[in-house]
């Protein structure tokens, strides 16, 4: 289960700490060299990679991406509820659907964010201070080309050595989605003072402006 009443100064340590970490593994992140650049009307992709209430605000900086829902994906609709999901039994893993404009921002595009910032995709069923099974790093296709996608640029990263260790991310069919309950949604903004945001997601929202200034939503 996710330490959301961590004490103020160990969250921020802990997210210097995994901010210090991911920083020192990709210099000059590389776009997709396969991507879907022709796409038309509104795509959705369902990510896993740690904590929904971290990658939530993260993708919810970037420009073209109109929806963000925290969510359970992996396991079945019985089991798709925080307390049965945070025992890391049911198959589930905390995840975000995403849902964008692919003539503002490409499906490689929002990869791109979730390699480059959202998460660590070389930490196996763990992700900063959580662990189990249910923050493990997944991209679950909804198609034959989402799957080529994310695993041609999943080749493209390891053979270009952009991370110290080999990524563990997991691309597997997209059964269902289940979103989360309501107090988990827009959770970050709704929370700004809650030590586990302070400590560990805005970090992450500040290194979106860092890594893909380009990609930022316009004010």
């Amino acid at each position: 289960m996710r330490e959301s009443r961590l004490p103020i100064a160990t969250a921020l340590l802990l997210g210097a700490s995994t901010l210090l970490v991911n920083g020192l593994m990709a210099e000059g992140f590389p776009n997709p060299t396969l991507d879907d650049k022709a796409a038309h009307g509104k795509e959705t992709v369902v990510l896993a990679g740690g904590c929904f209430w971290c990658v939530e605000a993260v993708f919810q900086q970037i420009g073209g991406v109109e929806k963000v829902v925290s969510g359970y994906s992996g396991g079945e609709a019985s089991t798709a509820h925080y307390e049965m999901v945070s025992t890391g039994t049911t198959g589930h893993a905390e995840s975000v659907q995403v849902t964008f404009d692919p003539q503002k921002i490409s499906y490689g595009q929002v990869l791109k964010v979730f390699f480059d910032v959202a998460h660590d995709p070389t930490q196996l069923n763990r992700q900063g201070p959580d662990r189990g099974p249910q923050y493990r790093s997944a991209i679950f296709y909804a198609n034959a080309e989402q799957k080529k996608i994310a695993e041609a640029y999943i080749k493209q990263l390891e053979e270009a050595k952009v991370f110290r260790a080999p990524i563990v991310t997991q691309v597997v069919p997209l059964k269902a989605f289940y979103p989360a309950e309501e107090h988990h949604q827009n959770f970050c903004n709704r929370n700004p003072r809650n030590p586990y945001v302070l400590g560990v997601a805005m970090p992450k929202v500040e290194k979106v402006k860092e890594k893909v200034p380009e990609l930022v939503k316009a004010k």
